[in-house]
């Protein structure tokens, strides 16, 4: 804990530079972060799960407690009014003493409603950071500085170089994951449905179906095709051929984003393309580095798409430059190649290229690619390419000018198992490239 006490003193530190800068561009006093509140289902007296401003828990790690706020002025401590009431239905969080608490002002809030009183009486030049506008307006807070679009891009695009904390922080989000993947997989080579290998998964994470950064995707034989399947079947399919699992766990408010693909047997095409494609996976994070442009390694995986292709002779009599310039290898892989990671799964600031919030968006020709930035020392990104059999998508293939070059025949005999998706979680270092997920050592 002492290692991750000095970490924190120096994230706060950066986040306080960061504070200091974005108000002094915006001429304002202070932020105030929000961390949210419980909303009722309609019609209902019990509340949704509870997630948290991201923008919240990237200063403090509280993420599971409403009603808390920070006041963040650059300058002194960051204050936290920590929400614990005093209440007989529900478990109430005490007030924290952790690694943490030191170099925040942590103040007890035991009614919501009060936050007015114990706020400093000056909020005319204050932006108000959260989910819930009433709440900002009912506080005082001008219109024009709730959520003012200005700060949040400034504040998005930074967060996207991690501090040695958060590193830390999604370095032990990994182990959890890692855990749970191990789990699962024996839970497949067992025989278990998908409800119960996500039943294992969670067991072996310590995490509950609400605690998960994401829905696990659980999927088994063809649902493997369907790219954020979460059906989770409670009966194991009578034949079991293929199980992908997309599943990912959280530190302290920071996620893993893992995926990986397993054939029930050695000796098909399938397992020969899952051992392909994990190849072609490190190789391509084998060429990445800091100064280009994340668009390029999304178009290289398209290029390893299309060699693969040929590899097992799916495509005869066409080239893999041609395959990449047609947009023959886009029904195979039809989603980016990965995306930032963070606080948030699908990390913000991907297309940001300042801290203006000028946006680049995706190549039309890949549209769901969801980084456009040059990579720099500290991000954090997924490497997930896929190969997958979708009929909708492979539908204007069969009926296209190159449809003749296509073993239809093959390729529809690798439809019963769905498809193939690996995902490694990346860092960006001046000189090389961290892969948190293999140096954990899941193959």
């Amino acid at each position: 804990m002492d290692s991750l006490k000095t970490l924190y003193r120096g994230h706060i530190a950066t986040l306080q530079q960061r504070a200091q800068q974005v108000l002094a561009r915006f001429k304002l006093d202070a932020m105030l972060i929000h961390s949210g509140e419980l909303q009722n289902v309609f019609l209902d007296d019990h509340a949704y799960p509870f997630k948290v401003n991201p923008q919240f828990k990237a200063w403090v790690p509280v993420t599971q407690v409403p009603n808390c706020w920070l006041w963040i002025d650059g300058v002194n401590k960051p204050r936290l009014w920590f929400y614990s009431p005093v209440d007989y239905w529900h478990v109430v969080e005490p007030l924290p003493d952790s690694f943490w608490t030191e170099d925040v002002d942590v103040i007890g809030l035991k009614k919501a409603e009060e936050i007015n009183q114990l706020l400093p009486a000056q909020r005319d030049n204050v932006a108000y950071i959260g989910p819930v506008v009433e709440r900002a307006r009912q506080l005082g807070i001008h219109s024009e500085r709730i959520n003012p679009q200005g700060v949040i891009d400034f504040l998005h695009y930074h967060r996207s170089i991690k501090t040695d904390y958060e590193l830390a922080c999604m370095r032990k989000a990994q182990k959890i994951a890692v855990a749970g993947h191990r789990a699962a997989k024996e839970a497949f080579v067992s025989g278990l449905s998908e409800f119960d290998i996500n039943q294992a998964y969670l067991t072996a994470t310590g995490h509950r179906d609400t605690d998960v950064p994401y829905g696990n995707i659980i999927a088994l034989n063809e649902h493997a095709a369907v790219l954020h399947y979460t059906q989770l079947d409670h009966e194991p399919p009578a034949k079991r051929l293929s199980f992908l699992i997309d599943a990912g766990a959280e530190y302290l408010g920071y996620a893993a984003d893992l995926t990986r693909s397993y054939a029930a047997k050695s000796n098909s095409l399938y397992a020969s393309l899952v051992e392909a494609l994990n190849r072609e996976e490190l190789a391509l994070i084998a060429t990445m580095k800091a100064g280009v442009r994340y668009t390029e390694y999304h178009q290289q995986m398209h290029q390893r798409i299309a060699k693969l292709l040929l590899k097992f002779d799916l495509v005869q009599g066409i080239s893999e430059e041609a395959l990449v310039a047609e947009n023959l290898t886009g029904p195979f892989m039809p989603h980016g190649v990965g995306h930032p990671l963070g606080l948030q799964v699908h990390d913000v600031a991907g297309f940001m290229q300042d801290e203006h919030g000028t946006h680049l968006a995706a190549p039309s020709q890949y549209p769901y690619l969801r980084c456009t930035r040059v990579l720099e020392p500290g991000m954090v990104l997924t490497i997930e390419p896929g190969f997958y059999v979708i009929d909708s998508l492979l539908a204007p293939l069969r009926n296209g000018q190159y449809r003749q070059h296509f073993d239809w025949q093959a390729i529809d005999a690798l439809k019963p198992y769905g498809g193939v998706r690996i995902e490694d979680n990346v860092v960006v270092h001046s000189s090389r490239i961290e892969n948190m997920t293999r140096d954990l050592h899941l193959a």
